[in-house]
């Protein structure tokens, strides 16, 4: 599996995918999306990594990764437990046209996408509710899905549509007011842990080449105290996630900017312009000019 995923979002610019067990299926990576990517938790318990947090999940888990965002799942007691989980990717501009008329949900929608603050992980309380309009919507979707690309795609814009505003009026009844809360109220987050320390700490050195004693010297550890606890707390070693996050910021700066491959390479602390090239076409699939030519041919 590849950091990067697409999901055919080229072709079609919403894939939705209702209640799928993954129990058998699962994997641990980090990766990330060319679109939004809503992913509703029905049956399961773990820790998701994103933006820089660990995040306890469970059965009505609600979480919001926008475009690019790097994160990784972790579930607990797999293969005895099971896991099952919706799973809805999309790129946000077709959502954002679709709400053209409901300023209200527009704007709620906006700052999902958008604003760096806002609130990407829900605790629902509704799951018996939240359950039925996903089984509604799905064999909506299914009963379309054979009369054409127009057909199909309204629905599922009709489909996203009802989530948000479900979403937006039980926030607004949480919180008394309108608008998107912050990411403090998430669920599973109790303050930053020496893991989400680490995760700081990359987030502000990963440009630079990668020196365990510099990290365990900022945070007042010993190097194999920190690479022990990263490996307990997130699944991965710190070089796994230095990687990662590397070329998450590539794909980004690829897709955003006209700045060469080998200055984009420097800029993500990956200054070997052949390794940085060897690595992006391991990790995501594509060369890295591959994969600008394809951001720029994606759906509008």
């Amino acid at each position: 599996m590849k950091l990067m995923n697409y999901m055919n979002l080229n072709v079609h610019p919403v894939q939705l995918s209702f209640f799928r067990d993954r129990t058998f299926e699962f994997q641990e990576i980090y990766h990330a999306h060319q679109g939004m990517e809503l992913l509703f938790v029905h049956e399961g318990h773990g820790t998701v990594v994103m933006e820089q947090q660990l995040i306890q999940v469970s059965p009505g888990t609600l979480l919001f990764f926008r475009p690019f965002q790097l994160h990784r799942i972790r579930i607990n007691g797999l293969p005895q437990e099971r896991y099952m989980r919706s799973m809805f990717v999309f790129e946000p501009v077709e959502v954002e046209r679709a709400l053209g008329p409901f300023v209200g949900l527009r704007d709620f929608f906006r700052g999902l996408w958008k604003e760096p603050l806002a609130r990407h992980a829900f605790q629902l309380n509704t799951l018996a509710d939240w359950e039925e309009l996903f089984r509604s919507y799905a064999q909506r979707i299914r009963t379309v899905s054979d009369r054409g690309a127009e057909h199909l795609l309204e629905e599922q814009l009709l489909f996203l549509t009802a989530l948000l505003h479900r979403l937006k009026s039980e926030t607004e009844a949480e919180t008394g007011a309108g608008g998107i809360a912050l990411p403090s109220s998430a669920p599973g987050h109790k303050g930053q842990s020496a893991a989400e320390s680490i995760m700081a700490w990359v987030e502000s050195h990963y440009m630079e080449p990668f020196e365990l004693d510099h990290l365990a010297r900022d945070l007042h550890l010993s190097p194999n105290h920190v690479s022990a606890l990263f490996r307990h707390n997130v699944g991965s070693t710190i070089t796994e996630y230095i990687t990662a996050r590397r070329i998450r910021q590539a794909c980004w700066l690829l897709q955003t900017t006209d700045r060469s491959v080998q200055e984009i390479g420097r800029q993500v602390g990956l200054g070997n312009f052949s390794y940085f090239c060897q690595l992006f076409k391991k990790q995501v699939g594509l060369t890295p000019y591959a994969f600008r030519q394809s951001a720029r041919t994606r759906v509008p």
